[in-house]
């Protein structure tokens, strides 16, 4: 029986924010639909909201009323409105309510669908538009998972960031022995724990991040700059933003795309940027100096382009201490800065900590064998005033997850970590 959306929305009032994680959890044609309604269950006893969107087959298994009784909101089950009424773009409504989105069951059709980003249906679409993370429990005949175009796909999703929960080997619907049979409700409410924690553990904080370089101009066309590509500031953006913080990303001439959900501010030169932090530092809980700015500023700028056979001598001056300035401003915000060095780095960056006002200087040292300039790898010291860990050489998104982790553990013994 076709069902109108119309019959299962609720008013977009009714999906404000609160202060239970927001769980969509799509249900798709699988015999192991019944241990979704298990899962959804769960998941509200464990003070999730839920909404579930189930496709054409997943009806063919389990009913949205069961998932309306279980979770105590209406269900999902099309792209389109009541006729007349026009749509209500319930998918995008959906994705932005959504905090975590689990696919619970996940056939083989769905994850060659998840690949290849197909929008056809309510779920395609919810979860090619959603920001909110992704989670996938596969559940399928032993044959149909080890085919090599099912492995493909799913590593395509892990490749993206979509974290995959099993499957196990059992028992199949088929009466066969397998790897394929879903994960229990347990595991997969577990994995839907730990991402809704992550996105939501800075709630209702304001992170401010630098990153990239600084470009102090010689004359109208010259310039002088690093080699900073911006990766480590913009990925620390993102993972605040992944955690729920509010964030203010203040960024030097770079390559990248902006992190959706930011309020970047695009800045030039080491002024420019001194401003642009002056001006929000005040207004943040956490202050992140990610950026390579110029420790060194031509003295006079020239007002023409300088020709090639004219004698110039450069006379360089040095720039305001960004970081110093900004800990001043702000002595209430906990304050993160950057070290890179060429040698000596440990003793660098237990100095910046005492004269910058830092409770964290992440440090990373330039020789022959290591560059973090541009690559997408990193390789760094975590140093506080009494310890310090180094971290093995990751990715620069690994990185910023680190590094957020050990802000946590810092705001939460200043007893500033919401919850």
């Amino acid at each position: 029986m076709a069902v109108s959306v119309a019959v299962y929305l609720a008013p977009v009032k009714e999906i404000a924010i609160t202060n239970h994680p927001h769980v969509v959890l799509g249900v798709t044609g699988s015999i192991a639909a019944f241990k979704a309604a298990t899962l959804a269950g769960e998941l509200v006893a464990h003070g999730f909201d839920v909404r579930a969107v189930l496709t054409e087959t997943a009806t063919r298994f389990v009913t949205p009323l069961t998932f309306e009784a279980l979770t105590g909101n209406q269900a999902a089950t099309g792209q389109w409105d009541e006729p007349g009424r026009g749509s209500r773009m319930i998918h995008i409504e959906l994705g932005t309510w959504a905090d975590v989105v689990a696919v619970v069951p996940a056939t083989a059709t769905t994850i060659a669908r998840l690949s290849l980003g197909l929008a056809d249906d309510l779920l395609g679409a919810l979860i090619l538009s959603t920001p909110a993370p992704l989670i996938v429990a596969p559940a399928m005949e032993t044959g149909m998972w080890s085919h090599p175009a099912t492995q493909e796909h799913v590593k395509t999703l892990r490749a993206r960031g979509v974290r995959i929960v099993g499957p196990s080997e059992g028992r199949l619907a088929s009466g066969t022995h397998g790897e394929g049979r879903m994960s229990e409700p347990a595991a997969i409410l577990e994995a839907i724990r730990q991402t809704a924690r992550r996105r939501s553990s800075l709630h209702g904080l304001r992170a401010l991040v630098t990153a990239g370089p600084t470009h102090e101009p010689i004359d109208p066309v010259r310039y002088i700059g690093n080699r900073s590509s911006g990766k480590m500031g913009y990925a620390l953006a993102q993972e605040a933003l992944d955690r729920g913080a509010e964030v203010v990303l203040i960024a030097g001439p770079t390559a990248l795309a902006s992190p959706p959900g930011a309020e970047v501010v695009t800045i030039e030169t080491t002024r420019d940027m001194q401003a642009a932090v002056l001006e929000r530092a005040g207004a943040s809980d956490i202050v992140i100096m990610a950026a390579a700015v110029a420790d060194f500023s031509p003295a006079c700028v020239l007002p023409s382009k300088l020709k090639r056979d004219a004698g110039f001598q450069l006379t360089m001056q040095p720039t305001k201490d960004i970081a110093r300035a900004a800990s001043e401003a702000a002595p209430d915000a906990l304050h993160i800065g950057f070290a890179l060095e060429t040698e000596d780095l440990l003793n660098a960056a237990r100095l910046k900590l005492r004269r910058k006002g830092q409770a964290l200087v992440v440090a990373n040292a330039v020789s022959d064998g290591h560059g973090p300039f541009g690559s997408d790898v990193n390789h760094v010291l975590l140093v506080h005033e009494g310890d310090l860990v180094e971290l093995p050489e990751m990715s620069k998104v690994n990185v910023a997850a680190a590094v957020w982790d050990d802000i946590e553990r810092l705001l939460a013994a200043r007893g500033k970590l919401p919850g």
